[in-house]
């Protein structure tokens, strides 16, 4: 078994809606309960890693995480109600609480989609390697459920349903060991709706049931640049390090 550590940024800062402040100590703690509750679905007898297919399970590291930030901040922080509300995090401050006790049916959707004092949003990603076609060209295997993506992973984004989404908490998962593994978080406060790709709207009879938009490469550099809990491992500090500094040097190209 590998032995994870993390490693925090001094010069990172969590500061939400009314200037409302997170601890790195606190994000950090969150990851290993949420790793502690990831290891324990290893020893399911089934796989469940497997069972739930790669969407499902990037949902349910951030809903893990989540679940684990507001335990370590549960005097200001709450989960919303509504599975589709927004943000997903409440913060209940003194302005929170008052629209907290203003909410006569707590299964309604409309008083949390969104929360009108709002909170934090969560969202994981675990980035995107190329086509199996591509893989096969290139003499190797798509990697799959349980094999680590880091040397394969080409870049990374997070989705959202709307590009108002703001004071967001990113996640990097990979897998280690066979096990997802939570490997940096990062925060914007300062996200615009340029930061986002054109809202997706679902086709009639499609697949998907939900608007999308994705984050554009300014966003993801936001991101970035005030990353708070990351891996002290090389391999993924220099591929987040490359792939935001490439961006960055095609931008100056085009002045």
């Amino acid at each position: 078994m590998v032995n994870i550590v993390y490693k925090t940024n001094p010069n990172s800062t969590i500061i939400g809606p009314r200037n409302s402040l997170i601890s790195s100590e606190s994000i950090l703690k969150a990851i290993h309960h949420s790793q502690k509750i990831i290891n324990d679905l290893e020893k399911f007898e089934i796989n469940v890693f497997q069972l739930l297919g790669m969407r499902n399970l990037s949902a349910l590291v951030g809903e893990i995480f989540a679940t684990s930030l507001i335990q370590e901040n549960a005097n200001i922080c709450k989960k919303n109600p509504h599975q589709d509300g927004y943000p997903d995090i409440l913060l209940l401050d003194s302005l929170g609480l008052e629209s907290w006790n203003l909410v006569e049916h707590l299964r309604d959707k409309a008083p949390f989609s969104p929360f009108i004092t709002g909170g934090f949003e969560v969202k994981a990603t675990c980035g995107s390697t190329p086509t199996p076609k591509v893989c096969k060209s290139n003499g190797c295997l798509k990697p799959e459920i349980g094999d680590q993506r880091i040397t394969m992973i080409q870049g990374y984004d997070w989705k959202a349903h709307h590009r108002e989404t703001n004071n967001l908490f990113g996640l990097f998962w990979d897998f280690i060991d066979g096990k997802p593994t939570i490997i940096s978080v990062f925060y914007s406060n300062n996200l615009t709706e340029k930061d986002w790709g054109k809202v997706i709207k679902p086709k009639k009879n499609g697949g998907r049931t939900t608007s999308l938009c994705i984050m554009n490469r300014s966003g993801v550099k936001k991101m970035y640049d005030n990353w708070i809990v990351m891996i002290d491992s090389t391999i993924y500090s220099d591929f987040f390090q490359k792939y935001n500094t490439k961006r960055r040097k095609r931008s100056r190209k085009r002045v």
